[in-house]
This record gives structure tokens, C-alpha cells and sequence, in this order.
């Protein structure tokens, strides 16, 4: 019996978040450095990883592969949304 489709909005939000919090928080060390930027993108950086790599796990369509790419800090969550999504059966136009 094929597993139903199920939304995935959370985790694509999460892995959008995760890359553009990462880069905001590179951009903060390479220029003025503040702490309040850090404190702020520092732990929605570090929520959306854990969000996205527990969504993953939970995901009934996930791999092993799509599992490890979530693991990945930055852009794994990205990845294996894309890996999720295309793993997902077509419905046959009848």
C-alpha cells in the first residue's frame, strides 16, 4: 500500500531558515561581530538544523541517504528536502 503524500511545509520552512541563519551569522564574524546578532541567529540557526534533521527522521518516505544529507550543517536540509521530493511516487494521469 503506498504511503499517503504528507505536507512538508515545516521542514521546507526549517531548511530555508537554517541556510540564510547561517549565512547571517557568518556575515556578522566577518564584519561588526555583534552579540546581539550572534544571540539572536545563533540559536535560530541551531533550532532549525535539530527541526529539520528530526522532521527527516520522521518523514515516512526518508532514506538513509536523505538522513545523512540532513545531518549536514547548512545546506543538508535543503538537500534532502529535494531528495525527499523526488522520491515521492508520480500520480498517473488516468
Amino acid at each position: 500500500m503506498p504511503v499517503p503524500p504528507r505536507p512538508r511545509r515545516p521542514l521546507r520552512t526549517a531548511a530555508t531558515v537554517e541556510p540564510i541563519s547561517l549565512c547571517v551569522l557568518l556575515a556578522n564574524l566577518a564584519t561588526a561581530h555583534l552579540p546581539a546578532v550572534s544571540s539572536l541567529a545563533g540559536p535560530l540557526h541551531g533550532c532549525a538544523y535539530l527541526f529539520t534533521v528530526g522532521a527527516v527522521a520522521r518523514d515516512p518516505r526518508r532514506t538513509a541517504r536523505s538522513l545523512v544529507l540532513a545531518c549536514l550543517p547548512g545546506i543538508g536540509g535543503l538537500l534532502a528536502l529535494r531528495r525527499l521530493t523526488q522520491s515521492a511516487p508520480v500520480a498517473a494521469a488516468s
